[in-house]
C-alpha cells in the first residue's frame, strides 16, 4: 500500500470529502512530499514512499481536510507559468487573475518602457508576470503588508527580475504625484458578511474583505486612479462576478472613458478597465 499509485488512490478518496479537486490535490501533495514534480510521480508507479514520507503526507492530508489551501501546504502556486512562493501572508493566486495580466499587456503593447503599477501586490503575481513578459517595463508594486512584500521580493529575486520595485503603503499613498501608463489591481472585493468567506478562512482577511458591499477598496482605487494615470493610460481592476455594473459606474463617475468589463474563462464578469482621456 506504499507504492505511489495506491497512495494516490487512497488520498484522492479521502480528500474528495473536502475538495472539488481531490485528484489534483493528491498529486501535488505526494509530489511535494517526495520532492519531485507531478510528471515524475506519474512516470514512476513503482516508487515506494518511505515511512517518514507517509507520516508527512498524513499531516498534510489532515490540514487539507481542515480546509487549508494546497498552496499553503506546499508553499508554491503556479501563476502565468511562474511557480510562485506562497505563504499564509498572501492570497493564493487564482487563474482568473491572469486575465488582469492579459489586459495589462494589451494596454502597454506598443509603448516603449511602459510604467505599470500593481496595487496590493500580495505574492507579486501580477507585477512579476508583467515584468517577466515585458523586460523593458518599469513595474512598481505596493502593499500595506510588510510580510506580503517580503514574499513578493523573494519571488522577484528567484526569477531574477530587476525591472520592478516594491513599496510599502496603502494604494497610492506612498506614490504622491507619480503617474503610470497602466494601473492594475486585484484588491479586496468580498463583502464582510459574504458566506463565501467560510471557505477562505485560512487566507488573510484584510486581502479579501472590503466593507459591507465589497466595493470599498475598488472605490478608493477608481476614484484616485485617474490622477495617477498618464494621458490615455488605463486602469485595470479585478472584482467579483456580480460587481461588474457597480465597478463600471464607479469608473464612469471618475471620468474614465471606454469603460468595459471582461469575462473570465468561466464566463463571469471579472475585470473592468477604463482609460484616462487627457
Amino acid at each position: 500500500m506504499t507504492r505511489v499509485p495506491a497512495v494516490l488512490a487512497a488520498l484522492r478518496e479521502r480528500l474528495a470529502a473536502a475538495s472539488p479537486s481531490a485528484a489534483l490535490d493528491a498529486e501535488l501533495l505526494v509530489a511535494h512530499v517526495i520532492g519531485d514534480g507531478r510528471s515524475a510521480v506519474a512516470a514512476d508507479p513503482a516508487r515506494m514512499l518511505a515511512p517518514e514520507e507517509l507520516f508527512a503526507l498524513e499531516s498534510l492530508a489532515r490540514r487539507r481536510l481542515a480546509g487549508e489551501p494546497v498552496a499553503y501546504l506546499t508553499g508554491r502556486r503556479e501563476f502565468w507559468s511562474l511557480e510562485l512562493e506562497v505563504t499564509p501572508d498572501v492570497l493564493v493566486p487564482r487563474p482568473e487573475t491572469e486575465l488582469v495580466v492579459e489586459r495589462v499587456l494589451r494596454a502597454i503593447a506598443g509603448i516603449e518602457r511602459p510604467s505599470v503599477l500593481d496595487l496590493g501586490t500580495g505574492s507579486g503575481a501580477i507585477a512579476l508576470a508583467v515584468a517577466r513578459e515585458r523586460p523593458d517595463a518599469v513595474v512598481t508594486a505596493t502593499d500595506t503588508s510588510v510580510a506580503a512584500l517580503a514574499v513578493a521580493r523573494r519571488n522577484a529575486a528567484r526569477f531574477e527580475l530587476r525591472n520592478l520595485r516594491f513599496v510599502e503603503g496603502s494604494w497610492f499613498d506612498p506614490l504622491p504625484g507619480a503617474r503610470f501608463h497602466v494601473i492594475a489591481s486585484n484588491p479586496p472585493y468580498v463583502a464582510a458578511a459574504d458566506p463565501a468567506l467560510d471557505a477562505l478562512a485560512h487566507e488573510p482577511r484584510h486581502a479579501l474583505v472590503a466593507g459591507a458591499d465589497g466595493l470599498a477598496a475598488i472605490a478608493s482605487i477608481v476614484t484616485a486612479g485617474p490622477a495617477h494615470l498618464e494621458p490615455a493610460g488605463a486602469l485595470v481592476v479585478e472584482h467579483g462576478a456580480s460587481q461588474g455594473a457597480a465597478v463600471r459606474a464607479l469608473c464612469a463617475a471618475a471620468g474614465l472613458a471606454a469603460v468595459a468589463t471582461r469575462a473570465d474563462l468561466a464566463g463571469h464578469e471579472r475585470v473592468t478597465e477604463g482609460t484616462r482621456l487627457r
